[in-house]
């Protein structure tokens, strides 16, 4: 091989990474564009829905964690282009990501602080998840379905999020071992609370929990356990989530 050829070689081969890099700076640039404008999106909603949620703007560390997540690596591929409008979207085997909106105040309710450990019920696409691990240390996710289960550890993994903890397993039953905790989130509708999660929930935690049947009415139901272990209810808004399941 000739030096000059070695020498076209390598400059054809720069060239190529250097488009490259251009490309993919050009695409987060746009995705980051998005997302500021899924924000703004998420804005408005919360000020529509202020007499049910009895605030007009959520905590600024919730937004920041919505801007800074990229919600497209938690999608499968077709659905890409659509990742930062404010509605679900299918992410196989029946299931979907919830709409950014509900996501952000699903989250704000929480109250979260950075101890604080947070249970999931249902990790869907694992980017509530990801969202979570944002705002605190210690984050343990439940899929009962394996498929999506293993996809969501992967993406996690590959986003960086250490302080992630996945199981695949039945999430009504929550996660004993490593209870209790200072909020759980349930991201499926039950047709009740499941005891087991409120046992779990240690005295001062907040869960959030969509609650009704997937053909009827459902509430997201905020669950408060006061420090002697009162546990009180509040139905926030109306929503619509696929159902839990599992063989409770």
């Amino acid at each position: 091989m000739s030096k000059t050829y070695r020498s076209v070689r390598k400059r054809l081969a720069l060239a190529w990474l250097l488009a490259l890099c251009c490309a993919v700076a050009i695409a987060e640039e746009s995705f980051l564009k998005q997302r500021q404008e899924m924000i703004n999106v998420i804005k408005l909603g919360v000020r529509g829905s202020q007499r049910f949620l009895d605030k007009g703007a959520l905590d600024e560390k919730v937004l920041d964690a919505m801007l800074k997540v990229p919600r497209h690596e938690f999608v499968p591929e077709d659905q890409i282009p659509y990742a930062y409008d404010n509605r679900p979207l299918p992410i196989g085997y029946g299931q979907t990501i919830s709409q950014p909106y509900i996501v952000a105040v699903m989250t704000d309710l929480l109250n979260l602080e950075k101890g604080d450990r947070v249970l999931e019920i249902g990790t869907g696409s694992g980017y509530q998840a990801a969202i979570l691990a944002e705002l605190t240390n210690a984050v343990f996710t439940i899929e009962i379905i394996e498929g999506l289960g293993r996809q969501a550890k992967e993406r996690l993994k590959k986003q960086g999020y250490s302080n992630v903890q996945t199981l695949i397993g039945d999430g009504y039953y929550g996660w004993p071992s490593e209870s209790p905790f200072e909020a759980i989130i349930v991201t499926a509708a039950a047709s009740h609370i499941p005891p087991p999660l409120i046992k779990q929930l240690k005295p001062g935690g907040r869960m959030i929990i969509p609650v009704g049947s997937r053909f009827m009415v459902q509430h997201l139901v905020l669950v408060t356990k006061d420090a002697d272990g009162k546990v009180t209810t509040r139905q926030i808004l109306p929503v619509s989530f696929v159902p839990l399941t599992g063989e409770h």
